[in-house]
């Protein structure tokens, strides 16, 4: 998975309730906001632009980087389902 450096500003409150989440997971609190995110984003109906295709072969970099991100997606849909 590929990641990017990004400053945030988060109120005081959501930051303590990721940090405690995150803590309670094991995972670091950016890997807890970076998963909040995506299935934030697939339960207010993001949707991609293409489907994610397992088989896809990317032809340069950024079709790497974009299929990556959309079978994320693709799991954090299916997690989202699965937790109901």
């Amino acid at each position: 998975m590929a990641t990017r450096k990004v400053t945030l500003s988060l109120d005081a409150g959501a930051l303590e309730f990721a940090e405690r989440a995150a803590k309670a997971h094991g995972i670091s609190v950016s890997s807890w906001l970076s998963k909040a995110a995506r299935r934030e984003a697939v339960r207010t109906g993001y949707t991609p632009h293409r489907p994610a295709d397992p088989q896809a072969t990317p032809t340069n970099e950024n079709e790497a980087l974009a299929l990556a991100d959309e079978l994320e997606r693709a799991r954090a849909e299916e997690d989202l389902r699965a937790e109901g």
